[in-house]
């Protein structure tokens, strides 16, 4: 039947008939009813019928050959209805070899299709999204073989792509075809970066997109394919090996690459859809949407993480097809960054002059892309599930860093009611403008000390802007994680040394590299861990590897030549810890003093309180310390036993939460009897409400991101500490799981200013 028609002459000899239709001219469903009669013809089936999607949902039958012609246009099937919603629903092909007994079979009279029994449906796929069905049937019953599915597929890409670039049906009788999202939608996700932005999308490695189909050398194609995959294979080698620069994605994601580069069934599905008679390039497009129509069906985060693998790998392919290298596109003045996910660097690699806002499908505030974000004063907004799906390269899109919403392809009244939030944000950074010199001084007379977390030398430029009275945080990591290779000792000093001299003064508080867990470097060999949040990270590798920890001491005491060195050590766990870090400083100190090396005028270590074993072995540790810094991302995620970076428990807790506050008051009252300074420098700092309870436990001094200090300053400003004391500490002993309504609540009664 059908496979001895379609194997003699193969794919090919159908596919050029159908460009010949396409060029030769006429009223487009003239084309398109030639089209169908090509198919069924030279696929021996007694029926071929394209179905495309309407924007209500609907199927509509646009033309047929061997079914009733009258029923075009005129049959529309609802929304997954019939064996044709069943097609465009899974997204993958339907082969029956009895059609009418199948539970999803809807009898359409109109449509003569009674005496058929064999029915074979693929999607036609754009995007990954199905814009129609192409179907065949036969009056016998019979199951298709698997050849005739893959011929049927890669006709289905063919005419996918012809219909929805008007070749096939002209573009203004398919404006009610859905080919691309068009509509105005709202996506609720996660606040990552606060702020509004305004511009059209730019797709993180965009893919490239084919502008040839069909290949004039079958066999040269094979060869051109199998070249690009052997280099894409190599590259990948190489960036495992360290040998190339690697700015984003980490040593785990490599591996995954170089898993999914050598998988057999990718790589069969190419050399097959090559054969048939495509381009390199369209086929790996055809594969591309196959997997994104099949993944998408998942509900395994799994699964759907391996799309994400699959989508990068394919990319990195066609670029390799290009004879291109990731670097630079044209980018608009006004661009939305849209992604998965980024890693720090993949975030710098865009001009930031360019870049407005950004919009990612996963990410968490604890992310470093959200970091980066937050440092940038970027608007980002996080977990926007199938975002990517939704948009298309150019398209206007809103980004509503403060209500964690995105507006894609807003109607033009919401873009003006945008506008005018705008200017009332602008009007509100004016005033922190205002206030940026004025101490941040209660109603009661209790000065609060106001910090910049920082990591970035763009950061810097921040520190006047801002009016914060020093650096309570410098993240040294990000040197490390942008570099492409283990930074110098010069390298490193250098970096101090300028953020020294931009602070003018002021103090800064280094922290040692806090690598390990998410934070993995590339060059850097480190082993699998089964649970790397709790595993080597942060001040257990520095121990662990004493030369790396001992270099960047080198550094820090080089940089400071006389001036103030502050130097906290991340995630200390044990007292132990402590001592032995405070003895690799000790050892550096004596390196420097036997060389006629200068000296810090002062130097000030101090320890990170991010474990809860400290909760009960303060009174050990703060005598040993020259100050303590609270970080509440990571001393709460523990507390609570959820990954801060997961959304399926990162919601679970609140900070404000009695465990959390009871927490942090006893620390601050620890301190307060030692006499140890501390501070707050995680999250919770740099959100006014937030940091309205940080106060009211007595906490004096908050190191917070930028963008946080002009809104945590006007609160503080507007705040009587000790009528803010009273009320919290009532709430201390609540037995709910969050006391954040109460505070909202407390917040109003006193007048503060959040």
């Amino acid at each position: 039947m059908m496979k001895g028609g379609l194997a003699a002459r193969g794919p090919r000899s159908l596919l050029r008939q159908i460009r010949e239709v396409m060029a030769g001219g006429g009223p487009a469903q003239q084309r398109l009813d030639r089209t169908v009669s090509i198919i069924a013809r030279s696929m021996v089936a007694e029926v071929c019928s394209i179905y495309l999607r309407r924007a209500s949902g609907e199927m509509e039958l646009f033309a047929t050959e061997g079914l009733n012609p009258d029923a075009v246009h005129k049959t529309r099937l609802r929304p997954g209805e019939g064996l044709v919603g069943e097609v465009a629903r899974s997204a993958t092909p339907l082969n029956l070899s009895d059609a009418p007994t199948h539970p999803s079979f809807s009898y359409r009279p109109e449509t003569g299709e009674d005496p058929f029994h064999s029915f074979l449906g693929v999607p036609l796929l754009r995007g990954g999204r199905t814009i129609g069905v192409l179907i065949v049937q036969n009056r016998a019953a019979r199951v298709y073989d698997q050849d005739e599915v893959e011929d049927l597929e890669t006709i289905a890409m063919v005419v996918a792509e012809m219909v929805a670039s008007g070749e096939l049906v002209g573009i203004a009788e398919l404006k009610d075809v859905e080919l691309a999202p068009h509509r105005p939608e709202r996506l609720r996700g996660h606040k990552l970066a606060d702020g509004l932005a305004m511009g059209r999308v730019v797709l993180h490695e965009a893919p490239v997109a084919p502008e040839r189909l069909l290949a004039d050398d079958t066999v040269a194609e094979e060869g051109r394919l199998k070249q690009a995959l052997a280099a894409m294979r190599s590259h990948i080698d190489e960036m495992l090996e360290g040998q190339h620069g690697l700015a984003g994605p980490s040593y785990e994601v490599l591996e995954t690459y170089r898993m999914f580069a050598e998988d057999r069934g990718w790589n069969r599905s190419l050399e097959d859809a090559v054969r048939s008679g495509l381009t390199s390039e369209a086929a790996v497009e055809r594969v591309r949407n196959e997997h994104r129509a099949r993944f998408a069906q998942a509900r395994d985060p799994y699964l759907r993480e391996r799309l994400h693998d699959l989508e990068d790998l394919a990319n990195r392919l066609l670029r390799v097809l290009a004879g291109e290298t990731p670097g630079q596109r044209e980018l608009p003045d006004d661009m939305i960054l849209v992604a998965r996910n980024l890693g720090p660097a993949d975030l710098l690699e865009y001009p930031r002059e360019k870049l407005r806002g950004l919009l990612l499908e996963e990410g968490s505030a604890a992310s470093h892309a959200a970091i980066v974000a937050r440092a940038l004063q970027i608007p980002c907004v996080g977990r926007l599930s199938g975002l990517r799906d939704r948009l298309s390269q150019g398209d206007p899109v809103l980004v509503d860093g403060e209500t964690a919403e995105a507006y894609l392809r807003p109607r033009a009244d919401m873009v003006e009611a945008f506008t005018a939030r705008m200017a009332v944000r602008a009007q509100r950074r004016a005033e922190f403008e205002r206030l940026k010199d004025t101490p941040a001084v209660t109603q009661d007379g209790a000065r609060v000390t106001l910090l910049m977390n920082a990591g970035l030398a763009v950061d810097l430029e921040n520190l006047d802007a801002t009016g914060a009275e020093g650096i309570g945080l410098f993240r040294t990591e990000f040197q490390f994680m942008v570099s492409d290779e283990l930074p110098r000792l010069n390298a490193q000093t250098a970096l101090y040394e300028k953020v020294l001299d931009a602070a003018g003064g002021k103090p800064v508080t280094f922290r040692t590299l806090d690598l390990g867990g998410d934070k993995v470097l590339p060059y850097l060999e480190t082993e699998r861990e089964e649970n790397p949040a709790l595993g080597r990270r942060a001040v257990r590798m520095g121990l662990d590897r004493p030369a790396l920890l001992r270099l960047q001491l080198r550094a820090l005491l080089a940089a400071a030549h006389g001036r103030e060195l502050r130097v906290m050590f991340p995630l200390v766990a044990t007292v132990d810890e402590f001592r032995a870090a405070q003895e690799l400083v000790e050892v550096e100190c004596e390196w420097a003093r036997r060389r006629g090396r200068p000296l810090p005028a002062l130097l000030r270590v101090g320890a990170m309180i991010e474990a809860p074993s400290l909760l009960w072995h303060l009174d050990a540790l703060l005598p040993l310390t020259d100050f303590v810094s609270i970080g509440t991302n990571d001393l709460i995620q523990y507390m609570f036993a959820a990954d801060r970076t997961n959304p399926l428990v990162s919601d679970r807790y609140d900070p404000l939460s009695p465990p959390a506050l009871r927490a942090l008051a006893a620390i601050q009252k620890a301190a307060s009897e030692t006499g140890t300074p501390v501070s707050v420098c995680g999250e919770l700092a740099g959100r006014p409400l937030e940091a309205f309870v940080l106060v009211a436990l007595g906490f004096t001094r908050l190191s917070m991101p930028p963008a946080g200090i002009g809104p945590v300053k006007r609160m503080i400003l507007s705040c009587d500490r000790e009528a803010a004391r009273r009320g919290v500490t009532n709430l201390l002993a609540s037995s709910s799981g969050s006391v954040r309504t109460e505070i909202e609540s407390l917040v109003r009664k006193l007048n503060v200013a959040v």
